[in-house]
């Protein structure tokens, strides 16, 4: 399996877009969910990280194929 590495970057630049939404349009709720989540246990952020991943596969994958 070759990495096309412009679309790797790519990837990672529509990352950046899309995460700088929420600061840039509302400043006060990015700082509102920032502590929402610095008050979540671990194992609360594990299970949504995992759960992001998941979908963020299965969304490669259906893309892809």
């Amino acid at each position: 399996m070759n990495i096309d590495w412009a679309d790797l970057a790519a990837a990672c630049g529509l990352l950046l877009v899309i995460e700088g939404i929420l600061p840039f349009l509302s400043p006060a709720a990015a700082r509102r969910a920032m502590s929402a989540m610095a008050a979540m246990a671990d194992s609360q952020l594990r299970t949504a990280g995992a759960l992001s991943m998941i979908a963020g596969l299965v969304l490669l994958w259906l893309l892809r194929s």
